[in-house]
C-alpha cells in the first residue's frame, strides 16, 4: 500500500508531447510498486502551445517564453502539486528564476543528470553532450559538468546539424530518424576521447527507445529526472538487476 504523506508530482510537459508521454512511462517503470496504490500521484499539464525554446532563446524572445513556463508551473502549484518537473532541458535556462517565483520545489533536471554522470563508474573526464542548439550555446550542461570537474565535449558543426535533424525532423516532426546520423555523431564523440555522453534533450530520450543505443555509454537525462522525482515525492525506486 502507498505510504501516507507522499507528494503529487506536477509535470509541465508538451515540450514535446512524445517526450512527455515517455516521461510518464519512465516514472511508472522506475517506481517500486506491487499494486496501483504504490504508484505516484501525478498532474500532467501537456502544453505544446509553449513556443519553441531554442528558437525563442536564439531570437532573444525570452520573456514570452518565460511567462508561458511560469504560467504552467503556477497552474501546477495551484493544483496542489507537491513538486514540479519540466521534462525539457532547454527550458532550464530559467530554472533559477522559476524557483524564486513558484511556491513549490522545482527539480533541476540538468543538475541532476550531470550529478549522475559524475557519480557513474567508468565515465572519464571527457563527457559528450548531445542537445539542442539552445542548450549547447547557453552552456547549460557545460556549466554543470564543469562544476562537477568534468570536461564537456560537443559534436562538430556537422555533427550538431545531425543532432538537430534527429530532434526536429525525426522526433518532433515525425519524419523518421536516419540511424546513420546518430552513428556518425557517436563515432565522433568516441574519437574525441569521450567515455560517456549525456542525452541532454528529451527527444533524444525518445531516440534511445527507438534505436539500440548503448546505455553503458549514454546517460538519459530524462530518466535521471524521473528517478529524482519519485524519490522527492516519497516513492521508492524499483531495484534493477545486474
Amino acid at each position: 500500500m502507498a505510504d501516507e504523506g507522499r507528494k503529487t508530482i506536477g509535470v509541465l510537459g508538451g515540450m514535446g508531447p512524445l517526450a512527455t508521454q515517455l516521461f510518464f512511462g519512465m516514472v511508472i517503470d522506475n517506481t517500486e510498486a506491487r499494486c496501483d496504490q504504490d504508484h505516484m500521484d501525478m498532474i500532467i499539464l501537456n502544453k505544446p502551445s509553449i513556443s519553441d525554446r531554442t528558437g525563442a532563446l536564439l531570437a532573444g524572445e525570452t520573456e514570452p517564453l518565460y511567462r508561458a513556463l511560469h504560467s504552467g508551473c503556477a497552474f501546477l502549484a495551484e493544483s496542489r502539486a507537491g513538486l514540479i518537473v519540466i521534462p525539457c532541458n532547454t527550458s532550464h535556462v530559467f530554472i533559477d528564476r522559476l524557483r524564486l517565483e513558484i511556491s513549490v520545489p522545482i527539480i533541476n533536471m540538468v543538475a541532476e543528470a550531470a550529478g549522475d554522470v559524475r557519480l557513474a563508474k567508468g565515465c572519464g573526464l571527457k563527457v559528450g553532450v548531445l542537445a539542442t542548439d539552445g542548450t549547447v550555446q547557453l552552456g547549460l550542461y557545460g556549466n554543470e559538468l564543469e562544476k562537477a570537474g568534468l570536461l564537456p565535449v560537443y559534436p562538430s558543426e556537422e555533427g550538431q546539424r545531425r543532432v538537430m535533424r534527429i530532434i526536429y525532423d525525426g522526433i518532433k516532426g515525425g519524419g523518421g530518424v536516419d540511424p546513420d546520423d546518430f552513428a556518425e555523431v557517436d563515432r565522433e564523440l568516441r574519437e574525441k576521447g569521450c567515455e560517456c555522453a549525456v542525452m541532454g534533450c528529451t527527444e533524444l530520450s525518445c531516440l534511445m527507445q527507438m534505436l539500440d543505443i548503448p546505455r553503458d555509454f549514454y546517460f538519459d537525462a530524462m530518466e535521471s529526472l524521473a528517478q529524482k522525482a519519485i524519490l522527492a515525492a516519497g516513492g521508492r525506486l524499483k531495484a534493477r538487476g545486474g
